[in-house]
């Protein structure tokens, strides 16, 4: 597997495949999350489920948890990569003629979104932990909701979670579309393929946004 990931072309390769499993996660927590605008019952149902089942918990979890810190240490060493390369002093870099500006700023809308990442595992998924297996509370299959609103009460963390959901935005807007041409997705579809990852770029994480004002405004 070491040997496997020593070129560039099999690092971008894999990076592009733990990108498109955060992709599938990333619309799946959406969806739930969704359900709180509608349904105080049924969001605490459906985390209820997730939170308490053996196959999410024991299966699923881990390798999201190892999917992302894959995806984050393949982008750190491609940026490095990347850097040496343009590092030759004889050769002009023209990065305004040969790229957006979203793609040659990955690197920075990444790293906002793992600070988000470090904000939301602290918000929830730590408190989960602890909730479960240093103090052993009982089952309780209707407190989720509760503690998802509460999140939103401050305005300073709300605006903190807006900001990273729009880095979010910047960051699908190019990676999820550049992750199908690193796995040599180049058919007739590509057009209308490159055309749903824009989309979803966008509106995924104008739906947290929603979300989230959604909940501090309830919470006035």
């Amino acid at each position: 597997m070491g040997g496997f990931l020593n070129s560039t072309i099999a690092r971008k390769f894999a990076m592009a495949l733990s990108g498109l499993f955060l992709v599938l996660f990333l619309a799946q927590h959406f969806s739930i999350n969704f359900i709180s605008v509608f349904s105080k019952d049924v969001f605490n149902e459906v985390s209820h489920f997730m939170g308490t089942n053996f196959f999410v918990q024991a299966l699923l979890q881990p390798i999201l948890i190892f999917g992302v810190i894959f995806h984050f240490v393949m982008g750190f060493i491609l940026e490095a990569k990347n850097r040496g390369a343009r590092d030759i002093k004889y050769v002009k870099f023209a990065g305004n003629e040969n790229s957006s500006w979203v793609s040659r700023n990955m690197i920075y809308s990444g790293l906002v979104v793992l600070a988000f990442l470090g904000l939301h595992f602290y918000d929830f998924w730590f408190p989960e932990m602890i909730h479960k297996y240093i103090e052993s509370h009982p089952e309780d299959a209707a407190r989720y909701y509760d503690e998802l609103v509460a999140k939103f009460q401050s305005p300073v963390r709300t605006i903190l979670y807006v900001v990273s959901f729009v880095f979010l935005a910047l960051h699908l807007y190019h990676g999820f579309s550049s992750s199908f041409q690193s796995v040599g997705w180049r058919n007739k579809y590509a057009k209308g393929l490159r055309g749903f990852t824009k989309a979803y770029a966008i509106i995924i994480p104008l739906g947290f946004i929603f979300i989230a004002l959604f909940h501090y405004i309830n919470n006035l």
